[in-house]
């Protein structure tokens, strides 16, 4: 959950500011490789075979997502949505998260947050000042529900996520010991604070975050957390934490069980490449955490082809390629994960009214920033109703005066009501319709192809609108181009920087380029990303 604001229009790397507020064509056999071996492969998501580089995850804010119980309700909140969301909800929508070709869901806070007794429903209802971390908030459903959500999930093939806050909790604190009997220390957060801090200090706040984060693996199976304010904790509490994750996840694995084995944690630090290495993932001689997610990146993207929350956009192509974010500058155990929204940020939609950019592109702008997230290696993430191109209605310029009370505030505002057809009366249009489908099909085409989700980036060109790189494992090659601009463009391909074949097949439209000569003209349509698997 935020609590400030962050411009990547100049201050690149800045640390946070901090203010609280509320085909189906088969291949020939690959020729063998000649070509020197990977020259990156160190990169823990280059050429190794770790599950969670083959991430994507759904995200979904519990409390705004879809009411399936008329009894788990909050009806105030941060934002636009009703504030009905429940796990009945999700639990009625899994088919549809499935249809996305999504293979995991990440639950924004599910624990009890005590609501009524600290004075603050709405932000009860964010889930991300908790009172009790081994209940579910009766006002999203119970611990039975979870459950039974999270088996539910398995059963589609899915990973499920919790969100763990363990650096604050509620203003009245933590209402009853653990299981085991813990309870965390506490210290005041300052003046103006909606919560408290946990004291890691004293030595009992880690051995009750690390009972919470072993029990809802080895009780429920979940497959691992996202951890809220990362820098609220140093690095040696991560490792702690992730050593208990992980033992309980190998445990798991040991006794024969499917699920419950893979022990994710991606840890949330909204600023620059700077601190997220230094707050999250630690040295590589000495690693915290093995992921964060990778904002200095999203940020990149926005402005390629949107505009960031603070305006700034329309830098072409190099912005995708610039200093500030640049997975080199992450330790070579990280696995960033990129993601286009959350509910802390304006949605994709909204950032395109924002910007004024053409009715006519917006669908086009949506399918080029997914493409870019298709084409990345590691972990990636979307956040619920992008798969319609959702926006809220009416908001496009930055809300400034009383923003909360309106729930147009930048950080409150995607925090829409979901839409889930079948199950909420939600009807698509034919472009929203479109643009799921799409989709659906571009995840499966990533995850048909280690080459895009595992592959060393080789870099191929970034000039003016066109941004390419070549991503290969050692059994494949793909050359991924993308046009940021509402112009056709072309690229003349190097076949030099090739290994040894004869077409470029396009995944997605079934075309076939030769590869005869010097070099491929490619060409590249308006605001569209290629994927071309060498034969």
């Amino acid at each position: 959950m935020k609590q400030g604001t962050l411009c990547y229009g100049g201050l690149l790397g800045a640390a946070l500011l901090l203010a609280a507020c509320g085909s189906g064509s088969r291949s020939e056999p690959q020729p063998p490789v000649v070509n020197p071996p990977l020259a990156t492969a160190s990169r823990a998501c280059y050429g190794h075979d770790q599950p969670a580089c083959n991430l994507r995850t759904y995200q979904v804010m519990v409390e705004s997502f879809v009411d399936g119980d008329n009894a788990a309700n909050y009806g105030v909140g941060y934002g636009p949505s009703r504030h009905n969301g429940d796990l009945q909800g999700i639990i009625d929508s899994l088919d549809h998260i499935k249809s996305l070709n999504v293979n995991a869901i990440w639950l924004t806070p599910v624990f009890d947050s005590c609501a009524g007794l600290g004075g603050d429903d709405k932000l009860d209802a964010t889930g991300y000042f908790a009172c009790d971390f081994f209940t579910v908030d009766p006002r999203f459903g119970s611990n039975a529900q979870l459950k039974q959500l999270v088996d539910a999930a398995h059963q589609r093939g899915l990973y499920l996520f919790l969100d763990g806050v363990f650096g604050h909790v509620n203003k009245v604190g933590v209402s009853k010991p653990s299981p085991e009997g813990r309870l965390p220390a506490l210290k005041s957060g300052g003046a103006g604070y909606p919560g408290q801090l946990v004291d890691y200090s004293q030595p009992q706040s880690l051995a009750y975050f690390k009972e919470v984060a072993r029990y809802w693996v080895e009780q429920y199976g979940i497959d691992g957390w996202r951890l809220d304010q990362a820098y609220q904790l140093g690095l040696d509490e991560w490792r702690a934490i992730r050593g208990e994750v992980e033992r309980a996840s190998a445990a798991r694995k040991a006794a024969g069980q499917q699920w419950g084995t893979l022990g994710y944690m991606v840890g949330e630090v909204w600023k620059g490449a700077d601190e997220i290495r230094a707050q999250a993932y630690g040295p590589s001689d000495n690693p915290a955490l093995a992921s964060a997610f990778d904002f200095p990146q999203r940020y990149g993207l926005v402005q390629a082809l949107a505009v960031e929350e603070s305006g700034k956009g329309g830098q072409g192509a190099s912005v995708l390629d610039a200093s500030w974010n640049k997975v080199e500058n992450y330790p070579s155990h990280a696995m960033p994960n990129l993601m286009l929204g959350n509910h802390d940020l304006v949605r994709f939609g909204d950032l395109l009214e924002r910007g004024r950019f053409k009715p006519a592109e917006y669908w086009l702008r949506h399918k080029a920033a997914f493409s870019f997230l298709a084409a990345r290696s590691g972990p990636i993430t979307f956040y619920y109703g992008e798969e319609f191109g959702d926006e809220v209605p009416g908001f496009a310029k930055q809300v400034s005066g009383d923003c909360a009370a309106q729930g147009l505030c930048d950080d409150h505002v995607a925090r829409s009501d979901g839409k889930v057809p079948g199950v909420t009366g939600f009807v698509p249009s034919a472009e929203q319709a479109e643009l799921k489908e799409w989709l659906a099909r571009l995840l499966a085409l990533r995850a048909k192809h280690p080459a895009l989700y595992q592959g060393e980036r080789v870099k191929l060109v970034v000039d003016g609108s066109v941004y390419g790189d070549i991503k290969q494992t050692a059994g494949e090659q793909i050359v991924y181009l993308l046009n940021v601009s509402s112009t056709p463009q072309s690229y003349a391909l190097p076949v030099g920087k090739l290994r040894s074949g004869s077409t470029l097949l396009d995944l997605q439209s079934g075309e076939s380029l030769t590869t005869g000569g010097s070099s491929v003209t490619v060409d590249l349509p308006p605001l569209s990303g290629r994927f071309l698997l060498l034969q």
